[in-house]
């Protein structure tokens, strides 16, 4: 009688022990997913800054080239106002 109890018992944990681990194992799964997503969300922001620097870059040379090119006007316009007096 006491070995049947015993038997139970051991059989009631056993199956408590298999709950916790499909729990668990679920879990895991979950957490490898937001994993997956996070890393696949991490690579396109990062292809999309790297997008972003290069033109950044590309509008800061151009500003750049407007810039001089407007100072040598002003360096034209000068130089004739001058020219003219």
């Amino acid at each position: 009688m006491m070995l049947k109890k015993r038997n139970e018992e051991l059989e009631k944990a056993l199956e408590e022990s298999k709950r916790r681990e499909a729990k668990m194992i679920s879990e895991l799964q979950r957490t490898w997913e937001r994993l997956r997503v996070a890393e696949e969300a991490e690579e396109s922001l990062c292809s999309q800054l790297g997008e972003l620097e290069a033109e950044a870059a590309n509008q800061a040379r151009a500003y750049h080239s407007r810039i001089l090119s407007l100072m040598n006007e002003l360096s034209q316009a000068h130089n004739l106002l001058h020219l003219t007096n």
